[in-house]
């Protein structure tokens, strides 16, 4: 039997399909996990005697659900570590590699659930994650049946990391894997787990870790791997300038000339970060729509630097939004993600060299916007989510106008003030046609218990590092 649901009397819809229509007095009606009509609440009204649950968005804001292209949602448990807040990428992660030695499938769940709910809470609907360390049983599924439960749409990507210190690489010996293992699990994964169809709820992408945390045959096999299954590939690339002194150092070329010569580009391809692409790198990219996850706030955390992200847009190449780990981030709120992504735009162009001619509209409110919905379903290969359309995935954020974050500027233009003001949290969040945030609650587990759980793990995880120095 389909299950209905009306949103009805948004002050304001902004669909981000092909005409970018910002409707108002506009309702949405839902029929089981697609939006089945959206329109003027006048020519919808008569579709309320149809619904098993009327929901009345007067006063409210609609888009469509955020999509976050980038995460490393385990690091939850590691906010806030006194040793790396200071620290730059490598150093940082140095500091951290024996601490995720410790985790345990426990761990893994818990906090993807504790990420997932801070997505899901700002309006996200769609959210990858990159695991790439596998210690003490811990398994790609502990994430996937934990976003099962919290009723979140997932990209789950295989992550991996097979050169340790003693062969170059950066992490340590402990935390590789051997790759026939990896490419062993990363085939049992796809098989089990992963669903091309229209509406997915799990995906699997195949994600060695980083050119300097894995071999050049790993990463060789594994693009030929994902595409014999049809799968996409996902890795971190150009992260800052030790990056790339370790790519000219050991392979004799630039990050992106790297990726290219082991078939790391293309339209099933997105990479994270990039934010030492060069105009060369640019161009390769655009020229074969490989897809970039934006990471402002990360970035900016660990000092990387600013991504080009405009000159890239610019260029063609498909860009996305990703909050990073909430370790380098240690927060997952899409809105804040998609606001810090438009002010760095904005002074980022005014910090390059001489001449550069920029000015406040280098990124728009509704440029931001877009990168958080249309652009990350580009970039997760996924056309069927991240606009409002007949047809589309049924998944919706809802803002309240009436409250504190809002006053003084939705009365002029709503979909600006979402961007421009303070980041809000939503008042409902749709999954799939499911309301899993109803009233700025999560509707699907119950937080207060989650959050207990969460912080005994981490300090659990915390001292065992400590245990074993």
């Amino acid at each position: 039997m389909s299950k209905t649901l009306l949103l009805r009397n948004a002050r304001c819809v902004a669909t981000f399909d092909e005409q970018r229509r910002e409707l108002s007095d506009a309702s949405v009606f839902i029929r089981d996990h697609r939006i089945e009509a959206i329109g003027p609440a006048a020519d919808l009204a008569d579709l309320a005697e149809q619904a098993d649950e009327v929901l009345d968005l007067r006063g409210c804001l609609v888009t469509p659900g955020l999509v976050n292209t980038h995460h490393h949602m385990y690091q939850s448990l590691t906010r806030a570590i006194p040793a790396v807040q200071d620290a730059e990428l490598f150093s940082w992660l140095q500091g951290l590699y024996p601490i995720w030695a410790g985790l345990t499938p426990e761990m893994v769940q818990v906090s993807t659930q504790v990420a997932m709910a801070e997505l899901l809470l700002s309006g996200c609907t769609t959210s990858s994650d990159h695991l790439y360390i596998y210690p003490n049983g811990v398994r790609l599924d502990d994430s996937i049946e934990a976003a099962q439960a919290i009723g979140m749409r997932f990209v789950a990507t295989r992550g991996s990391m097979s050169v340790g210190r003693s062969q170059g690489g950066l992490p340590p010996d402990e935390v590789v894997e051997r790759e026939d293992a990896i490419l062993r699990d990363t085939q049992r994964l796809i098989e089990r787990w992963h669903d091309p169809r229209h509406g997915a709820m799990v995906q699997v992408a195949v994600a060695p870790c980083s050119p300097f945390s894995v071999s050049r045959d790993l990463m060789r096999e594994s693009a030929l791997l994902a595409r014999a299954h049809g799968v996409r590939l996902h890795t971190h690339l150009a992260e800052n300038d030790h990056d790339i002194a370790y790519s000219r150092d050991k392979f004799g070329c630039t990050p992106a000339e790297y990726a290219e010569q082991l078939g790391w580009v293309g339209h099933d391809v997105w990479h994270a970060h990039c934010v030492k692409l060069d105009a060369a790198g640019m161009s390769l990219f655009a020229r074969t729509r490989t897809g970039v996850a934006h990471c402002p706030c990360s970035n900016m955390r660990l000092a990387s630097g600013i991504a080009p992200i405009r000159r890239m847009l610019d260029a063609g190449v498909p860009v996305g939004l990703g909050v990073d780990g909430s370790a380098s981030n240690d927060g997952a709120h899409m809105l804040g993600e998609a606001r810090q992504a438009m002010l760095l735009a904005r002074v980022g162009r005014a910090l390059e060299p001489f001449g550069c001619d920029a000015g406040p509209a280098e990124m728009k409110a509704r440029d931001a916007l877009a990168l958080a919905t249309r652009g990350g379903a580009e970039v997760l290969g996924r056309a069927d989510i991240g606009s409002l359309a007949v047809g589309q995935c049924a998944d919706l954020a809802v803002f309240d106008l009436g409250s504190l974050d809002f006053a003084g500027g939705a009365v002029h233009d709503p979909v600006g003030a979402l961007l421009l003001c303070a980041p809000a949290k939503a008042r409902h969040t749709v999954v799939n046609g499911r309301v899993v945030v109803r009233d700025g609650q999560l509707t699907t587990l119950d937080l207060p218990p989650l959050i207990e759980r969460h912080n005994r793990l981490a300090l659990q995880l915390a001292v065992t590092a400590l245990g074993r120095r």
